[in-house]
């Protein structure tokens, strides 16, 4: 019996790996390899096209000078030219740049910690929990094109909410918020930072859920205030989130276009660099050269800021897995 009994067992064992293989072999059938070089050939595909084709191209046309498909019909190598002129010959690139950097630095030290703030108290579990993550992450989810809608309803000046509530909007008091060189970028970046600080707001409540409890607990048990815990124990906790929120950051304020051109095209004191590409690449200039050169430039500074994120996240990560 006991010899029957192995037997028995060593055939379902037998039957079972069969199954496992044939189960194996199953998932690599004609069918299936078909499928999944269907799946990742095609975004493959779709992204070396949108994205790394014109990428690389942007950086060839960068040394030529060129009117596109409806001007010049050949394409004329200049070498440096273009970065030469954009530095001493160019005058919108200087303001440009520092608009970038007032932009960046608005939503790095006003925006980013009032959504972390707002991430705070939400984190409480206060009543009407959901009904404030909707309201505060709304403007996110609003088109840019309906944003610039709202900066002209605050800011016209005559039929705009701030004028009307002021008073000012008859000369000699009338402020031209949107067309006044300086006082348009701060209104417009008033917008910008409602629209990111829902988003860090999303950001910072997942990074506060997934710390540890047992760390705000050993905390308050060494007697830490709320101040102590926070600085001292979650935000160093969060570090993950922290550099995502900071590389985050910092690409917005490079790539801002949207807003400012639905305003008044990115001119009259709003000129960002992502505008300068556009209207140099498809504006009456049509100069795609040169507007390659300020494309490349702007690229340059974004890879300055993600290279090192990838670099420090694939060493961790090669560090954990060793």
């Amino acid at each position: 019996m006991a010899d029957q009994a192995a037997v028995q067992v060593r055939g379902a064992a037998t039957t079972a790996g069969t199954t496992v293989r044939r189960g194996r072999l199953r998932l690599l059938t004609r069918q299936d390899k078909l499928v999944l070089a269907l799946m990742l050939g095609i975004p493959t595909f779709v992204h070396l096209m949108l994205v790394w084709m014109p990428a690389i191209a942007s950086i060839g046309l960068s040394f030529t000078r060129w009117n596109g498909v409806g001007g010049l019909s050949t394409i004329e190598f200049i070498g440096l030219k273009n970065y030469t002129d954009i530095a001493t010959i160019y005058p919108p690139f200087w303001p440009a740049l520092v608009h970038n950097v007032i932009w960046l630095a608005t939503l790095l030290f006003i925006a980013t910690p009032f959504g972390m703030l707002l991430a705070v108290l939400l984190d409480r579990e206060i009543r009407g929990l959901r009904f404030y993550q909707s309201a505060y992450f709304l403007p996110v989810v609003l088109s840019l094109a309906i944003t610039g809608f709202i900066v002209d309803l605050f800011f016209a000046p005559e039929q705009g909410l701030v004028n009307n509530v002021l008073g000012t909007t008859r000369a000699p008091n009338l402020i031209d918020w949107l067309g006044t060189p300086w006082l348009n970028l701060f209104a417009v970046l008033l917008f910008a930072c409602w629209r990111h600080a829902g988003y860090i707001m999303v950001l910072y409540l997942a990074g506060l859920k997934s710390v540890d409890p047992s760390l705000r607990e050993a905390a308050a048990i060494d007697g830490a205030s709320a101040w102590q815990t926070f600085s001292r124990v979650v935000f160093p906790a969060m570090q993950p989130i922290n550099v995502v929120v900071l590389v985050i950051t910092i690409i917005e304020a490079l790539r801002a276009f949207d807003l400012v051109f639905v305003v008044n095209k990115g001119r009259n004191g709003l000129e960002l660099i992502s505008v300068l590409v556009t209207n140099n690449i498809i504006g009456e200039a049509s100069r795609v050269g040169f507007g390659s050169a300020l494309a490349v430039i702007l690229l340059v500074i974004s890879l300055g800021v993600i290279v090192p994120y990838l670099w420090r996240t694939f060493h961790i990560d090669a560090a954990e897995g060793a």
